[in-house]
């Protein structure tokens, strides 16, 4: 993904609500199929880090990513925001 294209998904991001939420317990098979969900319809998605999760933000956000098959857009906070091109009928065209 090009710097390009990862600013212009941060854009789309900005006003998007938080839909996935992390806690304590981490990564789990239901967080993951949960993440999964989210993103086959919504291609973008907002996670949020509790307090709880951890202080190692970057490494869960990449360790979220590489389980669903998603690309790491942001990580900024405790909000992570994830994308992952719909197979059939995608909604956001990437320039």
């Amino acid at each position: 993904m090009t710097g390009k294209q990862r600013r212009y998904l941060r854009g789309l991001g900005h006003h998007l609500d938080p839909v996935v939420s992390i806690g304590k317990e981490g990564i789990t098979d239901g967080l993951i199929g949960a993440v999964g969900a989210t993103l086959e319809s919504h291609e973008l998605i907002k996670l949020k880090l509790s307090e709880a999760a951890g202080d190692d933000r970057q490494g869960l956000a990449e360790a979220i990513a590489q389980a669903s098959s998603a690309e790491l857009v942001q990580v900024l906070g405790r909000t992570i925001l994830l994308y992952r091109r719909r197979e059939k009928e995608p909604t956001i065209v990437l320039p």
